[in-house]
């Protein structure tokens, strides 16, 4: 770590003297969890879990996990007993702690493209690996070679990308995959989410992804206490404000949060 990402944390976590609750916002895949070809399988680095479960049961934290996973899928790789908020779809999605769960509504002509699109991925996926989400067409091609990887891309993009801007869909970029969905982005949901905090709470949203800059944008817009991290072991431009490397400096990042708080 560089004495320059040492002093913003120091920063940071000097601002938890103030008293106001922290908010602690997770990615889940690539940033608490490495990624894995079987999504499935894509457990939390280790002792993450523990770390996080500490946290939560302390009680001084609001902690959220925001994923591109349906949130009902992340509780169960995370593994943690206890009652968790997360945000499922990119912010689409919000499964409260108590079980409650809200999808947001969808344009019917929007509907309407995706079931034609869904039909026509699960006669063909073009190569890769299609996900079906409830607002959303996703294509995967991690873990192809190179060039079969091109080839999947090029056929998935002549059939989202017409369809991208039209009746609230969105095209979603993500690392060896693409998304048409509906709805909310990151950042949307980590604008909901601190709509909730104290004027001066100090902040930490934790990410690896271009699905992440949004989230990232929208925590640096907050206030003085605000950090945003990029969790990855290679770097790559981003809005966020530090770079870390998973899994030790983020076991080392939770660690002193624990401390703080």
């Amino acid at each position: 770590m560089t004495a320059g990402a040492e002093k913003q944390l120091k920063a940071f976590f000097n601002a938890f003297a103030d008293r106001a609750i922290p908010f602690l916002l997770l990615d889940y895949d690539g940033t608490l969890a490495p990624f894995r070809v079987d999504r499935f399988q894509a457990r939390p680095w280790a002792g993450v879990r523990e770390l996080l479960l500490r946290i939560e049961r302390r009680g001084r934290t609001r902690m959220a996990v925001i994923s591109g996973r349906s949130a009902r899928e992340v509780a169960p790789l995370l593994g943690i007993d206890a009652p968790l908020e997360i945000w499922g779809l990119h912010g689409a999605e919000r499964l409260y702690p108590d079980g409650w769960r809200e999808l947001e509504p969808e344009p019917p002509a929007a509907r309407k493209k995706l079931d034609k699109l869904r039909a026509i991925l699960k006669r063909d996926s073009l190569g890769g690996r299609f996900e079906d989400k409830e607002n959303g067409a996703v294509m995967h091609w991690r873990g192809a070679s190179a060039h079969k990887a091109k080839l999947i891309e090029q056929r998935t993009r002549a059939l989202f990308e017409p369809l991208a801007g039209t009746d609230g869909l969105t095209l979603l970029e993500f690392e060896a995959g693409v998304e048409l969905r509906i709805g909310s982005d990151k950042g949307g949901a980590v604008r909901k989410i601190l709509q909730e905090a104290d004027p001066g709470a100090p902040v930490a949203y934790l990410g690896d992804d271009a699905t992440d800059e949004a989230a990232f944008h929208a925590v640096n817009g907050f206030g003085p206490h605000c950090l945003s991290v990029l969790m990855r072991r290679r770097w790559r431009e981003t809005e966020a404000n530090l770079w870390l490397r998973p899994p030790v400096e983020l076991r080392m990042f939770l660690e002193r949060w624990l401390s703080a708080n």
